[in-house]
């Protein structure tokens, strides 16, 4: 099966009106207002979300910063724990995937910059074989 940008999905988990797939929080903080017993997603990949330090430099100045954001990001994910890397990978393999953020607007936050860097593992992956 091969995997195309329709099968990565991104959505607030505030959200009620989510499409399908294997729900994964991608935040690095517990979202306010959750509790975690009722948490409506099926995993946490803490491990490839933004690092505290870079979480806090993108928000001194978010506009200013925004163009800078995906490289430093890229280089974490580059460098996350490999079990974690492989864990995501194995996810998106199986069926649809949902990125879920507490982020305002999914689309430009952290969880559209993995889902790109994700998207380009599984072609790679895929080219290797």
């Amino acid at each position: 099966m091969r995997t195309t940008a329709a099968t990565i999905h991104l959505g607030r988990i505030y959200d009620s009106d989510l499409p399908p797939g294997y729900r994964v929080l991608v935040d690095r903080l517990w979202p306010r207002g959750i509790a975690r017993e009722k948490a409506p997603w099926d995993a946490w990949w803490r491990d490839l979300t933004p690092s505290d330090q870079l979480r806090r430099w993108l928000h001194v100045d978010r506009e200013a910063r925004w163009s800078e954001f995906p490289l430093r990001y890229r280089m974490e994910l580059d460098a996350a724990p490999e079990a974690a890397v492989a864990e995501a990978l194995a996810a998106c393999r199986q069926g649809p995937v949902v990125l879920l953020t507490a982020a305002r607007d999914p689309e430009h936050s952290h969880a559209a910059v993995l889902r790109l860097w994700l998207l380009e593992r599984l072609e790679e992956s895929e080219a290797g074989k």
